[in-house]
């Protein structure tokens, strides 16, 4: 059990920097780029934090999922994730709210929210699943 969660938190914390790096590096550049007043100089960013928060998520998303879903599956871990997507997305939207950003941007925020936790709600679906019982 705790082997297939830290499998699950390893994979789940690849499979967002992948995807960060995909979204926020190459997809959203320029929009950062237009934006830059807003943010802070690369060279005050702090990429150990960022991996730090990063795992972290990636955790409590492995233990809510392998605590509190009694029926594990990879059809209940998709729903699971896009749900908890949808709720962080939420939140990026509402960013649009209070910081001067472009609405597109929030918009990307949304949409990228719901792919990274349905694609790691997939995954640990496929990982994590009640032990088959002994055939007789």
């Amino acid at each position: 059990m705790l082997k297939r969660n830290l499998l699950a938190i390893v994979a789940v914390f690849v499979v967002w920097s992948i995807l960060d790096y995909l979204i926020h590096g190459m997809l959203l550049q320029s929009s950062y780029e237009a934006t830059a007043n807003l943010w802070r100089p690369m060279e005050e960013m702090n990429p150990l934090l960022c991996y730090g928060v990063k795992l972290g998520f990636s955790i409590c998303f492995v233990l809510i999922y392998d605590l509190l879903i009694s029926e594990k599956s990879l059809h209940n871990g998709i729903k699971f994730g896009l749900l908890l997507g949808l709720g962080n997305g939420l939140m990026a939207l509402g960013s649009y709210v209070y910081m001067p950003i472009p609405l597109t941007m929030a918009e990307a925020w949304f949409a990228a929210a719901l792919v990274q936790t349905g694609v790691s709600g997939g995954i640990v679906g496929a990982m994590i699943k009640k032990p088959q019982a002994l055939a007789m």
